[in-house]
């Protein structure tokens, strides 16, 4: 996850409503500088990162809501749908990832226990991270699957992928529709006034 960009220019001696929007506009920076992986479906951990920068401006203007205009309840709604399909989007990323790795085999187990070797993570290409211990207890022998067991992954899997492809397009579309209202605009007029 990537760090909180840091906030600068608070003012001690300013209102609190004032370093609230410094505060809400940092945050949305930090959002928008994430927005050029909206086109990308597989840039994972990106992903992640733009949800977790809607998270963050959305508790900014939560927690400073009686400092800003009742506007912000609407936006909040808005990152907070945002949060939500990207969310599932994540919680697909996670299920996929360990149904691959199921489906695996011994033969890339080596390659896996390779990567797990001095951390306490297994990361994948793409930034993804799985606890260890999950990681070691799919890759023993005697926990490989049969081939019904096999044959249930596999449509489950494929189902998965589906499903996934179904929330990137939910995801994609909304942003979209916020873009064209020029959602980003519509922010900084509420924390202007």
């Amino acid at each position: 996850m990537a760090k909180a960009k840091p906030i600068r220019g608070l003012d001690s001696q300013a209102s609190t409503g004032e370093n609230a929007r410094i505060i809400a506009r940092t945050r949305l920076e930090e959002l928008y500088s994430w927005s050029k992986y909206v086109d990308s479906p597989y840039h994972i951990r990106e992903l992640h990162d733009l949800r977790i920068a809607a998270k963050r401006l959305r508790y900014t203007l939560e927690v400073f809501e009686e400092e800003l205009p009742a506007a912000s309840k609407g936006v909040v709604k808005e990152l907070s749908r945002l949060q939500d399909e990207l969310g599932e989007l994540h919680d697909s990323d996670v299920m996929i990832a360990l149904l691959r790795l199921c489906l695996g085999g011994q033969d890339s187990g080596r390659i896996y226990e390779e990567a797990l070797v001095g951390t306490k993570k297994y990361q994948r290409k793409k930034g993804f991270t799985l606890p260890a211990e999950l990681v070691a207890d799919l890759l023993e022998p005697e926990v490989a699957p049969s081939a019904e067991e096999r044959f249930g992954l596999e449509r489950m899997l494929l189902r998965q992928q589906q499903c996934r492809e179904e929330q990137y397009s939910t995801f994609r579309h909304h942003w979209y529709q916020l873009q064209a209202r020029d959602f980003r605009r519509e922010i900084l007029d509420i924390l202007d006034t």
